[in-house]
């Protein structure tokens, strides 16, 4: 790990692995230094909308740590790391870290960087939203949690969900501060 740490992807049972997996692929070949949390319900969900084992999607990430792993040094303030971002993110996950439960390495190591104010950004993938869901959101965005829901950028006119998924990954990457070449702003031209 570098001396700053590692940028940290939480991955839950939310519907999005094609996502997580561009964060992942770009981090691989921008070489950031990262971690991984990877839970059973996201296991699943990889499996189900990517046709991969984990194992598959997670080569060549330096730190993978399971979701039950509560000795992972990155559950611990004392231990640097540089943001994390949960992508997808679950709307159990999401409530868990709004009402401060940490029964999970993934809800910790989302408090330890909201007591710690580094950056967090939470990928929601779910619609519609109950008001218990916005309001959870709310008092994240409050606490200075980035809230990145999954939502398509048309004015981008994707030619097919491969640009989507670009654009979403992106989004995740700028608001980590990791520089990228996935999509290209408002009016400026095609990638």
């Amino acid at each position: 790990m570098s001396e700053e740490g590692p940028y940290v992807v939480g991955l839950t049972g939310a519907s999005g692995a094609p996502i997580a997996a561009r964060v992942l692929e770009t981090l691989r070949t921008v070489g950031v230094d990262h971690a991984v949390i990877l839970s059973d319900g996201a296991a699943a969900v990889i499996r189900e909308e990517l046709g991969v084992d984990p194992e598959e999607l997670l080569k060549g990430t330096p730190t993978v740590y399971a979701d039950s792993d509560f000795s992972a040094p990155i559950a611990s303030g004392s231990r640097r790391t540089r943001g994390m971002a949960v992508v997808p993110c679950s709307t159990n996950t999401l409530a868990k870290i709004a009402l401060g439960l940490a029964d999970t390495l993934i809800t910790r190591v989302a408090h330890v960087h909201l007591k710690e104010h580094r950056r967090l950004v939470l990928v929601p993938r779910e619609t519609p939203l109950s008001a218990i869901e916005l309001g959870q959101m709310t008092r994240l965005a409050e606490l200075g949690v980035v809230i990145l829901p999954a939502s398509p950028p048309y004015y981008l006119h994707p030619k097919g969900v491969g640009d989507l998924v670009d654009f979403l990954a992106g989004k995740t990457l700028d608001h980590l501060g990791i520089p990228h070449q996935l999509y290209r702003g408002w009016r400026e031209g095609p990638t």
